[in-house]
């Protein structure tokens, strides 16, 4: 089977990070709505981005691999 159906990625590990050097943050845009998850240096505030968040399952899940629920936005 060539183009078969995308299996769910049901066991989301967390994703190791430093705590005490980067924080999660959710960038969002302020045209066209769209939200990409990441890490945020706190002494240089370079993002790196992780995900894109399509839906309320992909914020879920980076709040899961992440391991926490509040994660503040950025316009």
């Amino acid at each position: 089977m060539l183009f078969g159906k995308k299996k769910e990625k049901t066991n989301q590990k967390p994703f190791s990070y430093d705590t005490a050097r980067q924080k999660p943050v959710l960038r969002c845009s302020i045209c066209n709505g769209e939200q990409v998850a990441g890490l945020k240096d706190r002494s240089t505030g370079a993002f790196e981005e992780i995900m894109l968040i399509r839906n309320e399952k992909d914020l879920e899940t980076f709040q899961a691999m992440v391991q926490t629920k509040d994660i503040p936005r950025e316009y």
